[in-house]
């Protein structure tokens, strides 16, 4: 097993890290699930309400995705399933591919209409600079900083308890590294994690730990889609 920190010792032997250093790797660590270039290989390709979340894509955005989800629909029937998504080659080969494509789903379905499809695509829509002035007291649109760090903290909560364990730390990191670390390795970079992100002594990191530790990230722009107009 690796050799693990207590919170709050002292940080004197060879191992152990000064506090930039820790945050350091608690905002790597995290901040994995954030850059995922083989979505933009996945689709590149008005205005939708449902709740108080806002979908924003152009008329010919929504064509595109269109034209997108009837080539993936192989049964016709208007929906998609898993396995729809799994001959996707770039999801195949993503180690996070089973993660993201669950997220297309609702709990207990096994099915995604077109609709579906491109309110979670709408998270990785790029903020322009015209919607940066819009009205705080409106819907929050899909895309928002907020809403895409609630995306990527879904990645690594795998039990949806709304807190990301040391072991759901440890199997998400393990997808995106593979074999290329030891499991000893591994384990030090979770615990370091969980020592900088963990504000209530709980062991665990809360999505209000996880979004002050990427605070500085652009996550704007590592959650972002080019999408064609």
């Amino acid at each position: 097993m690796g050799r693990r920190r207590g919170r709050g010792s002292p940080g004197g032997t060879p191992a152990a890290q000064s506090d930039a250093g820790l945050r350091r790797d608690a905002e790597r660590s995290l901040e994995m699930t954030l850059v995922n270039p083989n979505m933009n290989k996945l689709f590149r390709f008005g205005q939708s309400c449902k709740g108080r979340r806002v979908i924003r894509f152009s008329h010919s955005q929504i064509t595109r995705l269109y034209s997108r989800f009837t080539s993936l629909d192989k049964g016709e029937n208007g929906t998609l399933s898993r396995e729809d998504f799994q001959r996707i080659p770039e999801l195949a080969i993503n180690p996070l591919g089973d993660r993201i494509i669950n997220a297309f789903f609702p709990e207990g379905e096994d099915q995604v209409n077109f609709r579906g499809f491109m309110r979670t695509l709408a998270h990785f829509r790029p903020i322009e600079d015209n919607e940066k002035s819009k009205d705080q007291n409106g819907p929050e649109p899909l895309n928002s900083r907020s809403n895409k760090l609630h995306f990527a903290f879904r990645l690594y909560d795998l039990d949806k308890d709304d807190k990301i364990s040391r072991d759901e730390l440890l199997q998400v990191l393990r997808m995106m590294v593979g074999v290329n670390i030891s499991d000893e390795q591994l384990g030090s970079i979770a615990d370091r994690t969980i020592q900088e992100a963990d504000q209530d002594g709980d062991s665990a990191i809360s999505f209000a730990e996880f979004v002050k530790v990427l605070e500085k990230v652009d996550v704007e722009q590592k959650m972002s889609i080019r999408f064609l107009h």
